[in-house]
């Protein structure tokens, strides 16, 4: 069976090679990532995910963040691994981070009692679907990108830089460029161990 939407989404690997020669511009790669985000659902159609793109030097500023942030952590034996992970995650074109929106949570566990335990889950998952449809769109475009979580380690350094409200909760750092390097060979576990087809 062919399907389109499955042939784009299995487009969408981790690339951990960046570069910078990509065919877009920064408004068209900033444009393309609104608009994954903008489509992307949520529940009660919330709208809770947000995102900063950063670009160039701003970047490239990140993943300094998240070096410095590291080193108070990491042990020191294996930082320089560390530190070439990260700079790898500098060398592509930008990075977009995903955050959640407490305040619209906040807003819908008042509004709507009965399912206030739930909305916090609900936008996780909101996030997710954000986080995949920009992988995907990027993807398609030729983009590479990966998902990165260096949250909460960064979020003080990160908020206190490019002054973010104190509602929005980081969730991911997707670093984006051109894809520098090819991808591994992708396993999958046996399907009867993970699906059930009933009826």
């Amino acid at each position: 069976m062919s399907n389109t939407f499955l042939d784009k989404l299995k487009q969408r690997r981790s690339q951990y090679a960046l570069g910078r020669d990509v065919s877009l511009s920064k408004e068209d790669l900033a444009s393309l990532i609104q608009e994954a985000v903008k489509h992307s659902p949520s529940s009660f159609n919330s709208q809770s995910s947000r995102a900063v793109i950063l670009f160039g030097d701003q970047s490239e500023k990140l993943w300094q963040i998240a070096i410095e942030e590291v080193r108070k952590v990491a042990p020191p034996e294996n930082f320089d691994k560390t530190v070439t992970r990260l700079t790898s995650f500098a060398a592509g074109v930008g990075t977009v981070l995903f955050y959640e929106d407490q305040d619209v949570v906040r807003g819908l566990q008042e509004k709507f009692a009965l399912y206030a335990d739930n909305f916090p889950i609900w936008s996780e998952q909101s996030s997710g679907m954000a986080q995949l449809a920009v992988w995907a769109a990027l993807a398609d475009a030729g983009v590479g990108a990966s998902l990165q979580h260096y949250n909460p380690l960064i979020d003080a350094a990160v908020a206190a830089e490019w002054n973010i409200p104190a509602s929005w909760k980081l969730r991911a750092q997707m670093p984006f460029g051109a894809n520098a390097g090819g991808f591994g060979e992708k396993t999958f576990m046996d399907d009867a161990e993970r699906f059930r087809v009933i009826g």
